[in-house]
């Protein structure tokens, strides 16, 4: 069982470099339970991961400095028990192999229906894994 869903609150790391982005997503998912954690970049994101055990992480693809898809692969070294999720607006740019690649079980598009984004996570959070990467969102 993951670490936060353990203790009954399940810990969402979101990665985004638009503020408005986060504030969004973190208004969105505030009722869901999680304890959200929301940084504007992948350096930051590191840092958390070093840190603490998180259950799901949902970054954005197009940052600078680190792409999601690279993000993500980085925090499959460091937790690799991490729920990976992708979010971005730029899905065609993002072969499915990739996805499988770096354990990615969620792609999210932006702009996205807040419904199936809770269910996603819900799903991710109560298995450990999504579906299919190309069915979230």
């Amino acid at each position: 069982m993951r670490s936060g869903v353990a203790k009954g609150r399940p810990t969402l790391l979101i990665v985004d470099d638009e503020a408005q982005i986060l504030s969004a997503l973190k208004r969105s998912l505030r009722r869901e339970g999680y304890e959200i954690v929301a940084v504007e970049s992948a350096a930051a994101a590191l840092r958390i991961l070093d840190e603490r055990c998180v259950d799901v992480i949902l970054s954005d693809h197009k940052m600078p400095g680190m792409s999601g898809v690279q993000l993500l692969a980085r925090a499959a070294e460091i937790r690799p028990d991490t729920v990976r999720m992708l979010i971005t607006g730029w899905t065609h740019e993002i072969p499915a192999e990739r996805l499988e690649e770096f354990g990615i079980c969620a792609l999210v598009t932006k702009p996205w229906d807040d419904a199936k984004l809770k269910a996603t996570l819900r799903e991710v959070m109560g298995t450990g894994q999504g579906s299919s990467p190309r069915e979230g969102g």
